[in-house]
């Protein structure tokens, strides 16, 4: 597999770093998870599978769990060791902490000079609002991306998805291979300030327009995925449920109003985004509920037009579709888990869907750095390990 031979010290916690670990180690890292004597926050949150909390098995598998006091002196020596042999560390710490513990980058370089140090917060390591805690939705919030979903006079809303969580860990797990890539041709490792902030900003380049052009927030009614276009829309059926338009290209457009026998309504289409295409949004509310939703995903299927049934997510997770992507995989107690999401055609990610429990390889990683039984059975009794 494409990591094999790496090695990730994971510091981190709930969804953005512990995803980049998950999804390192589906492709061969080997990843060590970090843990304090009270444990990971998912290996208690929510319901259990299998012995597992189901959010904890999709973020955390496949990775060996090692229990280590970092506020001591024994802890942050085992900690150092552990860079030495090792290429990434990840840590989601409030900025500063790590320094204050003795270890953060400067320190960790001067015994590894190789590691790559990713530090993940919600607005920066630096700037003015480095030392607020946050989680996703405040990023959400105060990037102005939360305001997105006010379309119709809707007050803001809690997100369907952790965005912020989510950009942070797709940018900084770029980050982590494009420094891993660049310390092959130097020698040299680097410091990565991975910021929500920054990254979901970086997703914005769509609805920017007006904010730039006249220093205005954009009006959304008006806007090609917020609404304003009739073939990127959410329209109920017959049954009570949905599906999508999701492409208002006008190749798609004319196929599915030619069908329809309304070529009448293809020119519309072409007009600006929002009111000028409320009569196709009519013509089309009114069509679509004279069907089913599965109903009209069987006609709509040889028709050439971009669209889907909205499915919920069990419905989802039941899918052919993410099963033949090898989406949902299974580990040895028979459990469904998430698969990875990258392909390769060579050396191909190969999950490992075993939980560790707490602790469960702290015994081992101490004595691969030559631990012997008195000394580990001395750190134990201390609270270090």
């Amino acid at each position: 597999m494409k990591l094999n031979g790496i090695r990730v010290l994971d510091l981190s916690r709930f969804l953005p770093g512990p995803w980049i670990g998950l999804t390192m180690a589906d492709h061969g890292a080997d990843v060590i998870k970090i843990e304090s004597h009270e444990g990971e926050p998912t290996r208690t949150l929510g319901p259990e599978i299998a012995g597992f909390p189901a959010y904890f098995r999709n973020t955390q598998h496949g990775k060996r769990s090692m229990v280590l006091n970092l506020k001591s002196e024994e802890g942050k020596e085992i900690f150092m060791q552990l860079a030495q042999t090792s290429d990434v560390i990840i840590d989601s710490f409030r900025p500063g902490v790590m320094h204050r513990l003795g270890l953060g980058y400067e320190a960790v370089k001067a015994r590894a000079p190789r590691i790559v140090f990713c530090a993940l917060s919600a607005f920066g390591q630096t700037g003015p609002l480095s030392q607020r805690p946050s989680h996703d939705v405040g990023a959400q919030a105060l990037t102005g991306v939360l305001s997105l979903g006010c379309t119709d006079g809707r007050e803001p809303s809690l997100p369907t998805l952790p965005m912020a969580d989510i950009a942070l860990g797709s940018a900084a797990l770029i980050a982590i291979l494009m420094a891993l890539f660049k310390r092959e041709k130097s020698g040299q490792g680097d410091y990565i300030d991975a910021a929500m902030i920054d990254t979901l900003m970086s997703w914005t380049p769509h609805i920017l327009s007006t904010v730039l052009t006249e220093n205005r927030p954009p009006d959304l009614s008006k806007e090609r995925l917020h609404g304003g276009a009739a073939f990127y829309n959410v329209y109920k059926t017959k049954d009570g449920k949905h599906l999508v338009l999701s492409g208002s290209e006008m190749n798609f457009v004319e196929n599915l109003l030619k069908a329809l026998d309304r070529p009448d309504l293809i020119d519309v289409c072409r007009l600006p985004w929002g009111e000028a295409q409320q009569p196709v949004r009519k013509f089309l509310e009114a069509t679509f509920l004279t069907r089913t939703r599965d109903e009209w995903d069987q006609w709509l299927q040889d028709k050439s037009v971009c669209y889907a049934p909205v499915l919920n997510l069990q419905e989802a997770w039941q899918s052919k579709v993410l099963r033949e992507r090898g989406m949902i995989g299974h580990g040895k107690d028979g459990v469904d888990t998430l698969g990875t999401p990258i392909k390769f055609l060579e050396e191909p990610g190969q999950p490992n869907f075993d939980c560790a429990q707490h602790g469960e390889h702290t015994d081992e990683i101490l004595a691969s750095l030559g631990y012997d039984q008195v000394a580990r059975d001395k750190l134990h009794a201390k609270g270090v390990c």
